[in-house]
C-alpha cells in the first residue's frame, strides 16, 4: 500500500499543479494559497527540486512592495470561489487578498537548501524578499514580540475556538448578501457556520475600504489578535533565515534583533491557568483559554518548553490519531468540522520536526508513524476524524500528498530538519 499511496500522491501534485504553482485541490480552492504552496514545494522536491523552488518563486511573484505576501494569489479568476479579487480588492502586482499566512517560507528554503545545495543561487535570489516579508510582520504584526493577526484566515486556523470570543463581540453590519460556494463541495457540518463567514466577511470589507491600510487597521480594527501560529512559525522561520544568512554572507544584527524580541514575546501567549500557549485578544487583553495543535509548535519555533509534554501527552492519548486542532475536552471541540477538531497532517510534521528537535524523539516518531497510518488508510484528504482517521474535508489534497512524500511515507519520507540553527 506505502508504494501505491507514494504515486498517488505524486499524481495529486502533478493534478493541481497549474504551471508554475499549485492550487490546494480542484474546485474548492483554485488559486494558490501561501502556506499550502510552500507545503507543496516539499512534495515536488521528493522528485522534482526544480518544480519545488519554482513553487515558492511563484507564491513571492505576488508580493506587496510593502513586503507582505498574500494568503491567496488569484493567478486567474475562477468564479467558482468565493470571496473572490473583487471582494479582497489587493493592492500588490497580482491580483490578490490582503492579509498573509504563517511564513514558512524560509524554514522550507532552508530544507531545500540542505537537499541540494546546487540551489543556492536561487536562494540568494529568494533571500531579500524573505527578508521583505518578515520585516513586514515585524513592522505591522508586532506587539511586544508576538505576532498578532488581523483576521483568521491569516492564521490558517479560520475557524477554530480561539476566535468565538473576540468574534461574537464583532456586529457584522454592512456585509452584503453572498453566496457560499465551498458548502457545494463539502458537507456543510465540516466547514465554517454562517455566523463565523458573515464575521469574516466583515473583517474583509473593513480592511479592503481602507485600501488595505496597516495604520488604519492597527488601531480601529476589532480583531487583532496575538497567535501562537504566527509567533512560532515566524520565530522559527527568522531563526532559519539566520541560517541563510550566514551561509549566504548576509549580516544578521536585524534578524538577531527580531529572534531577541519574539523570544520574549512568546512568553506573552503562556497562559498560567491552562498552562498551554493560546491566544491573546489584544483589545481585552485576554487569553483564549484553548489547547490548540498550534500550542505544541513551541518547540518548534525552539521554545524548548517541557510544561507542554503533559498537554501532549494528554491529548494523544485521548484520540486514536493525534493532534486534534481543539483540545478533546474542550466544550468547543468539534471532530469533523474544520479546524473545531480534526488532525490536520501539514501542522503534524511541523509538531513532530520540534518534538524530535528538542530531544522528545519518542513523541516525534509515535506522531510520525500514527500521521502515516492515518493518511495511508485513508488517502489524501484535507483533514481527518481524530477518533477513526475517517477523511474530511477536500479530497486529492495537495499538502497532505506532500507531506506523505517529504515525511510520512515509510518508503520516500524521513525525520526533517533535527538540527540547530
Amino acid at each position: 500500500m506505502t508504494e501505491a499511496r507514494d504515486t498517488e500522491a505524486r499524481a495529486i501534485l502533478a493534478q493541481n499543479d497549474r504551471g508554475g504553482y499549485t492550487v490546494p485541490t480542484h474546485g474548492l480552492y483554485p488559486y494558490q494559497w501561501n502556506w499550502d504552496s510552500v507545503f507543496a514545494a516539499i512534495g515536488f522536491a521528493e522528485h522534482d527540486m526544480d518544480r519545488a523552488w519554482t513553487e515558492i518563486e511563484t507564491l513571492f511573484s505576488g508580493q506587496w512592495e510593502n513586503g507582505m505576501v498574500p494568503h491567496i494569489i488569484f493567478h486567474q479568476v475562477d468564479p467558482s470561489y468565493f470571496p473572490g479579487p473583487d471582494i479582497w480588492r489587493g493592492t500588490g502586482p497580482i491580483p490578490s487578498s490582503g492579509i498573509s499566512q504563517p511564513p514558512i517560507a524560509a524554514t522550507f528554503v532552508r530544507w531545500l537548501l540542505d537537499l541540494d545545495p546546487t540551489y543556492e543561487p536561487r536562494a540568494r535570489t529568494l533571500f531579500p524578499a524573505l527578508m521583505a516579508s518578515h520585516r513586514w510582520f515585524m513592522t505591522w504584526r508586532n506587539e511586544d514580540g508576538a505576532i498578532v493577526v488581523t483576521h483568521p484566515w491569516e492564521t490558517g486556523r479560520d475557524n477554530c475556538p480561539d476566535w468565538d470570543d473576540t468574534f461574537a463581540a464583532i456586529e457584522p453590519e454592512g456585509v452584503d448578501e453572498y453566496y457560499r460556494r465551498d458548502t457545494t463541495h463539502v458537507v456543510e457540518d465540516e466547514r465554517p457556520r454562517r455566523w463565523d463567514y458573515d464575521r469574516y466577511l466583515y473583517l474583509v470589507k473593513l480592511g479592503a475600504d481602507s485600501g488595505w491600510s496597516e495604520p488604519y487597521l492597527r488601531e480601529v480594527t476589532p480583531f487583532r489578535v496575538a497567535d501562537p501560529t504566527m509567533t512560532f512559525t515566524l520565530l522559527r522561520a527568522t531563526r532559519d533565515l539566520r541560517a541563510l544568512a550566514i551561509r549566504l554572507g548576509e549580516p544578521t544584527a536585524e534578524l538577531d534583533q527580531w529572534i531577541g524580541d519574539m523570544e520574549r514575546g512568546a512568553q506573552r501567549l503562556w497562559n498560567e491557568e491552562a498552562q498551554t500557549y493560546d491566544c491573546v485578544d489584544i483589545r481585552s487583553g485576554k487569553h483564549t483559554g484553548v489547547v490548540s495543535n498550534a500550542s505544541f509548535l513551541c518547540w518548534f519555533a525552539g521554545i524548548n518548553d517541557d510544561r507542554m509534554l503533559a498537554q501532549f501527552d494528554r491529548i494523544a492519548e485521548a484520540t486514536t490519531y493525534f493532534v486534534p486542532s481543539t483540545d478533546p475536552a474542550h466544550p468547543a471541540y468539534e471532530p469533523k468540522r474544520y479546524w473545531r477538531g480534526p488532525v490536520w497532517a501539514m501542522l503534524n510534521v511541523l509538531i513532530a520536526a520540534g518534538l524530535a528537535e528538542a530531544g522528545h524523539s519518542e513523541r516525534a516518531r509515535n506522531l510520525t508513524e500514527a500521521t502515516g497510518r492515518m493518511i495511508a488508510e485513508n488517502g489524501f484528504a484535507e483533514y481527518f476524524d481524530p477518533r477513526d482517521g475517517a477523511p474530511a474535508g477536500g479530497r486529492n489534497f495537495t499538502w497532505t500528498a506532500a507531506v506523505w512524500l517529504a515525511w510520512a511515507s515509510p518508503t520516500t519520507g524521513g525525520t526533517p530538519w533535527a538540527r540547530s540553527s
